[in-house]
């Protein structure tokens, strides 16, 4: 939330320096992130001048060129040399003198220093207003009117705004300080405390409020009282749209607000001055002088503001006159309802609605107004008369016209306030902090609070309307610590705590391990957003997707079935922006549903890798990630977890190519692949990408069923051989390695691939395969008998089982 510091300082009774209130706010938490000082005009226009052009010629050495001589007051005239067309004697215009550093609306800033331009010194700039920040016309240089004097800073002639914001990081509990009124109440409290002295925030005044005549009311019905608690309103007529004055353009665009019209930028104003939100509708819309508060049939078709046709839900609050709806209460106004160029008459509208409500609305739609944020928090139901009271004084003042209405004050269940007991005892010891009981009703009383009983050891207060957040006694709590100062809580010289302890920490010792062995391999783990994007996914997919009901935007409206696409936002981020060597990790999880009300999720270890494994130097070219390269670092990590690898196999995978996966009694373990060019060109990714899918929960229950068993390391060596066959070329290592496995044979320990050749001298369709077989008995030394007996069931087997040619 932003606060100007000028608008604030108009309901605070003493001064305090912009830096010392920063210090304040974030005492009363109230937290302020950023301070900077604005200027609607930057540079302030410091530096420049009013002067006049006492003589105009043409430069001698160029035809476009004037040379003038330009008074700003001084003993002595200026030399300047004026390219603008329309300079001449007599002007009174703005100069920036040698030193002055100008702020275009275009460019960057330029400090002036004497020049020679066409062999003539120019001593400064005679501009024009885009050149100083003004404006945007360039036609020429800007003339004043004859009255300005020469000689008199440009800032006092313009008076441009300038200003402090104050970027407040407002928490969602502090509803009651989401205007400058709001905030001035909690400084006010704070100097009360701490200055010992009575403050009280200067409040705008509304005593001048009086209803000119009441020829045209408006009757109002709510038949929806438990999402609209209050409704209140009047009717003025004769108003003058217009510009609204430059002051409350200023205040209103250093908070980032643009201008409209001066009723528009009134209720604007009021929402800011005060927290409560208004709408103005052109009278004339208002058919059969009726405001009808209600919900309208699922699915009716409304044209709002934004020209664009949204179907209501049942659900939704509206705002209607006697034929059809004309505004969605709270969140946005109708196309054909609003105030134009044209209107002389309105209504204005001040109410409460029911946070919840205006919420669910708000997302329901994509419209996130100001108006809506404001009423989702809660809102203070007492404030909306005068706040109407407020805005028609200001319509008065700045648009004319005549009060035509009474106030009509609907209020069908007004409640009781709210009464909470405080115990001093529990005060302390939640805060950690003795209170005397004077010290705590000042600070409940400064912020608003009723005494309704005092005790010896306790409180009772009736909380105020705009506090809705105020049920429980460590709410009181809160509210008393903040305004005392958090940094006041003297901290224990020992703190005493019981230990937890867990039973079991292998899984976290297990991700760990895991982690730090993939950041040693060059990886950076990533955390990606869990809510995405439902465009990514395919109608298959969506079928078992959890979608979100009060999403955050339009493209943030499921949670992610798969860590792929969240994983490649991240890879083309970084591509687009010349980063192209990348190794990423994230443990995350996916969410399923099968039916309404069931979820499951499901953890997840995903790689993704893409670039270059080595960089070229000057000892050799470089090498690229490749898929064996994956498979083999995906087939180090099974260890680490104390599994075997299973056996690979292949993978159908729509966003994947040359896909494996491991699957064991059932269930996937992993599934890896280079991912689909089709899905890379979606997330700009331009070069390959692979991707490693480790189904977390799986792997550890594998591991968590595993027995760890002890034995003496073996006292014989192993003995190796090698062998060399020419088999199809389609054929698959996989099924040469299926076939050596499957004799069994108990003293084979190892079998890896060492040599792929490929030769026309081998045949047509032919490879050679040179694979290593490791042999062990841990019982004795195996003799050349048993190793020739065990290679040539070796061979009898892939001669048997795929056709292989043993290569002698």
């Amino acid at each position: 939330m932003t606060i100007s510091y000028n608008w604030l300082c108009d309901y605070l009774p003493v001064a305090i320096e912009p830096e010392r209130l920063s210090k304040i706010l974030t005492s009363i938490g109230l937290e302020v992130e950023h301070l900077e000082a604005y200027e609607s005009v930057k540079g302030g226009l410091k530096g420049l001048v009013i002067g006049e052009v006492l003589e105009c010629h043409p430069h001698p050495n160029a035809d476009k060129l004037k040379l003038t001589k330009v008074t700003i007051g001084g003993a002595e005239p200026l030399s300047i040399v004026c390219g603008a067309s329309n300079v001449a004697a007599g002007q009174k215009v703005i100069v920036a003198v040698p030193g002055t550093t100008i702020y275009p609306v275009k460019g960057e800033p330029l400090t002036l220093k004497v020049a020679k331009i066409r062999g003539v010194e120019s001593h400064g700039m005679i501009c024009a207003e885009d050149e100083i920040g003004l404006g945007s016309s360039h036609d020429g240089i800007l003339v004043l009117p004859g009255e300005a004097k020469p000689g008199t800073p440009a800032a006092d002639w313009f008076h441009p705004y300038s200003d402090y914001l104050i970027e407040i990081g407002l928490t969602p509990n502090h509803m009651d300080a989401m205007s400058h009124w709001g905030v001035a109440r909690d400084v006010c409290a704070w100097l009360s405390h701490h200055e010992n002295k009575e403050y009280r925030p200067k409040r705008p005044s509304v005593n001048a409020f009086k209803a000119d005549n009441n020829s045209s009311p408006v009757a109002v019905s709510i038949l929806n009282t438990q999402a609209c608690g209050r409704y209140s309103g009047l009717t003025m007529k004769g108003i003058t749209i217009r510009e609204a004055p430059q002051w409350m353009k200023d205040r209103l665009k250093a908070i980032g607000i643009r201008s409209i019209n001066n009723i528009v930028d009134i209720t604007n104003f009021i929402l800011h001055e005060l927290g409560q939100p208004l709408h103005a509708f052109d009278l004339d819309a208002v058919k059969g002088r009726q405001i009808v508060v209600k919900n309208l049939p699922e699915g009716t078709p409304f044209v709002t503001l934004d020209e664009k046709e949204r179907k209501l839900s049942a659900e939704d609050l509206v705002i209607c006159n006697a034929e059809d709806g004309m505004a969605i209460a709270g969140v946005f106004g109708g196309l054909h309802s609003g105030i134009n160029d044209k209107t002389r008459d309105i209504f204005l509208e001040s109410a409460w609605f029911n946070p919840t409500d205006i919420r669910k609305t708000s997302f329901r739609h994509g419209l996130r107004t100001d108006a809506a944020t404001h009423f989702e928090k809660g809102m203070d139901i007492s404030g909306t008369v005068n706040a109407l009271k407020r805005a028609a004084l200001l319509i008065k003042d700045l648009a004319g016209g005549e009060i035509a209405s009474e106030i009509v004050d609907v209020y069908p269940n007004p409640a009781e306030k709210e009464q909470v007991s405080l115990k001093y005892h529990y005060l302390k010891k939640l805060s950690g902090k003795s209170y005397h009981p004077d010290t705590v009703k000042g600070i409940l009383l400064s912020l608003g609070f009723e005494i309704i009983k005092e005790g010896i050891d306790d409180i009772v207060v009736a909380v105020p309307w705009h506090k809705p957040d105020i049920h429980l006694p460590a709410d009181l709590v809160e509210e008393i610590m903040r305004i005392d100062g958090l940094d006041n809580i003297d901290i224990p010289a020992a703190i005493t705590t019981s230990p937890s302890v867990e039973a079991d920490g292998s899984q976290a010792g297990w991700r760990g391990a895991v982690a730090h062995y993939l950041v040693g391999q060059g990886f950076n783990e990533i955390l990606t957003n869990s809510i995405t994007n439902s465009a990514y996914f395919s109608e298959q997919e969506l079928a078992t997707t959890v979608r979100m009901i009060n999403n955050l935007t339009a493209e943030l409206n499921v949670l992610r079935p798969s860590l792929l696409e969240t994983g490649l936002e991240s890879i083309g981020f970084n591509l687009n922006r010349k980063n192209g060597q990348l190794r990423f990790f994230e443990f995350g999880k996916t969410y399923h549903t099968a039916r309404v009300g069931e979820y499951r999720e499901t953890n997840h270890l995903c790689l993704y890798l893409t670039g270059m494994l080595e960089e070229g130097s000057w000892k050799g070219k470089g090498k690229e990630i490749d898929f064996y390269y994956v498979k083999g670092l995906c087939e180090s990590i099974f260890p680490m977890l104390g599994l075997q690898i299973p056996r690979w196999e292949a993978l159908e995978h729509p966003k994947l190519r040359s896909g494996l996966t491991l699957v064991v009694e059932g269930k996937t373990l992993l599934e890896l692949g280079a991912v689909d060019p089709a899905l890379l060109k979606r997330f700009d990714c331009k070069q390959a990408v692979f991707f490693a899918d480790f189904r977390w929960d799986s792997l550890l229950e594998l591991a968590l069923k595993r027995k760890i068993e002890f034995r003496e390391l073996p006292r014989q060596l192993p003995v190796y051989r090698d062998l060399a066959m020419i088999v199809d070329q389609a054929l698959p290592y996989e099924r040469v390695e299926k076939a050596i496995r499957g004799i069994k044979l108990d003293k084979l320990r190892e079998v890896k691939l060492f040599d792929i050749f490929e030769s026309e001298k081998l045949g047509k369709g032919k490879k050679s395969l040179a694979v290593s077989f490791t042999f062990l008995d841990e019982e004795k030394t195996l003799t050349d008998t048993e190793i020739d007996g065990m290679v040539g069931r070796i061979m009898g087997a892939l001669e048997k089982e795929v056709q292989a040619e043993i290569r002698k």
